[in-house]
């Protein structure tokens, strides 16, 4: 009697199975649509964070124009098949006069922990770093993020003259390009410094030449 009852009470394999089917489908189906509720506003917080901060390296221009970064030089729209979406870009500030005021330039590398987002503002004729703000770090807490949080640091920034050199505090000799690296943290402060150094090896000249022809 107990085992004929055991027997009717056995749940058929093809039922889990289904069971299962259904229960994956479901939750699959619920993270698909958790991404698409969660990504705009992700994208839209992103592209804020980044507006703040292209106003803040350049000092709250009046507006900026998005150029984007090809082979021929820095062009205000792309074609010929080049993403949009993909293609490396620069802002240019402008004053209320229409004037540009400087590029505000993003840029990135490894740092002692991991990747460093960054972006600085640059007045290409003069050679003038105008600010920088880190935008993403993982750099150690309490001592590489000192990066961000070391005001007098990012203070540095602000009027230095490319290339930037890094030096230990109190070592300098007055060179326009000194930047005062972060006792306890140098390999991260080195490495902002590097960062922008190697972004403008590239870009430089095609600034230059933008300036000089949209803006003699």
């Amino acid at each position: 009697m107990n085992a004929g009852a055991d027997a009717a009470r056995e749940v058929p394999s093809w039922r889990l199975l289904a069971t299962l089917g259904v229960a994956g489908a479901a939750a699959g189906l619920l993270v698909v649509l958790v991404q698409g509720w969660a990504e705009p506003r992700i994208e839209a917080h992103r592209t804020a964070v980044l507006e703040g901060a292209i106003r803040n390296v350049l000092g709250e221009p009046a507006r900026y124009d998005t150029l984007y970064v090809t082979d021929a030089g820095l062009v205000r729209e792309t074609s010929g098949g080049i993403d949009a979406s993909t293609t490396d870009r620069v802002y240019l500030g402008y004053d209320a006069a229409g004037q540009p005021v400087g590029f505000a330039i993003t840029a990135a590398e490894p740092g002692f922990q991991d990747l460093i987002r960054l972006i600085f503002g640059y007045e290409a004729a003069s050679g003038e770093v105008l600010g920088m703000e880190v935008l993403e770090n993982k750099e150690t807490p309490g001592l590489g993020d000192k990066i961000v949080k070391d005001a007098s640091f990012v203070a540095e920034f602000e009027g230095a003259r490319a290339p930037l050199l890094g030096v230990k505090p109190g070592a300098g000799e007055g060179d326009p390009g000194e930047v005062d690296m972060i006792t306890g943290a140098t390999i991260s402060s080195r490495a902002v410094i590097s960062i922008i150094n190697h972004r403008l090896e590239r870009l430089d000249p095609l600034l230059r030449s933008y300036v000089a022809a949209e803006h003699p």
